[in-house]
């Protein structure tokens, strides 16, 4: 693997269990708690929690490795990409990934294909990335 960036950390999980917990805290303090209730928050916030950074991180992540680079759940061969230096981003230019746009706090980077196609790949670090892709693409 030449580089990764994941879409998203497993750090949001906690906001569930913390504002169940806090919840229940200003509860106790005003008048009667319900233990259970605030468990049931707690655990329903983490399930929506769960199911959305698990989203994220199958969107959001790009993946270089010497055969293929990954942007979201879209692959393509590195074998494939002819340049990624002085390309010029043409207007409608497919995102890949799937998005109708590069996915946000992300830069897009113009990749020609051998086919002469342009198409923008996108990182969070694109300094890093064109760096491990000049690794494996000429150009």
């Amino acid at each position: 693997m030449l580089y990764r960036e994941s879409g998203s950390s497993w750090w949001p999980l906690v906001w569930g269990p913390g504002f169940a917990v806090a919840g229940y805290l200003i509860e106790l303090i005003t008048g009667p708690a319900s233990v259970t209730l605030w468990a049931i928050v707690g655990l329903v916030l983490t399930l929506f929690a769960v199911l959305w950074v698990n989203l994220k991180v199958k969107t959001g992540s790009v993946v270089l490795t010497t055969e293929e680079a990954q942007f979201g759940r879209e692959k393509l061969p590195v074998a494939m990409i002819e340049a990624f230096t002085d390309v010029g981003a043409p207007t409608g230019a497919k995102v890949l990934g799937g998005g109708w746009s590069v996915p946000k706090g992300t830069t897009g980077m113009p990749l020609r294909l051998v086919d002469g196609t342009v198409v923008l790949g996108w990182a969070r670090d694109p300094e890093a990335f064109l760096a491990a892709l000049r690794r494996v693409v000429r150009g």
